[in-house]
């Protein structure tokens, strides 16, 4: 029970902040304008880096370790079907996101982010179904 409790505490830590990154991080990119925006991307891509390498790191390892160490009442179908939505986020994220990331890092380009906030919608829909996977596998685990 205890690897399911830190999964799901990291898996319901990067929803909070796919959110926040959604609603409020990525739109105010557009405000930044040109001038200065390559280092705030820099500094953006690095800052967002350490927030996330271990509350993703301990998501990842934990989502394995539930295949081995599933709680009586959870099945085997859900822990594996969070599984694949974790597999489709990190999909997601380094066949769209980086690349917008790294063109993002030569310059200011609306466009550029436009696509960035649309695509990362993604990612949110897949991490709040994930989460609420990940809960419900909590409650079955009572």
């Amino acid at each position: 029970m205890s690897t399911l409790l830190v999964h799901a505490a990291s898996t319901w830590f990067m929803v909070g902040l796919i959110w926040t990154i959604q609603l409020v991080h990525y739109p105010l990119f557009a405000r930044v304008g040109a001038e200065g925006f390559i280092a705030y991307e820099a500094d953006h891509t690095r800052r967002m880096g350490w927030l996330l390498a271990l509350p993703a790191t301990i998501e990842v390892v934990t989502g394995g370790l539930l295949v081995w160490l599933r709680p009586d009442g959870v099945p085997l179908w859900l822990v594996i079907g969070t599984g694949f939505l974790l597999f489709l986020i990190w999909l997601v994220t380094i066949s769209v996101q980086v690349p917008n990331h790294v063109r993002l890092s030569q310059g200011f380009d609306l466009t550029r982010i436009e696509a960035l906030v649309a695509s990362n919608r993604w990612r949110a829909l897949l991490w709040t179904l994930r989460g609420a996977g990940v809960a419900s596998m909590v409650v079955l685990a009572i």
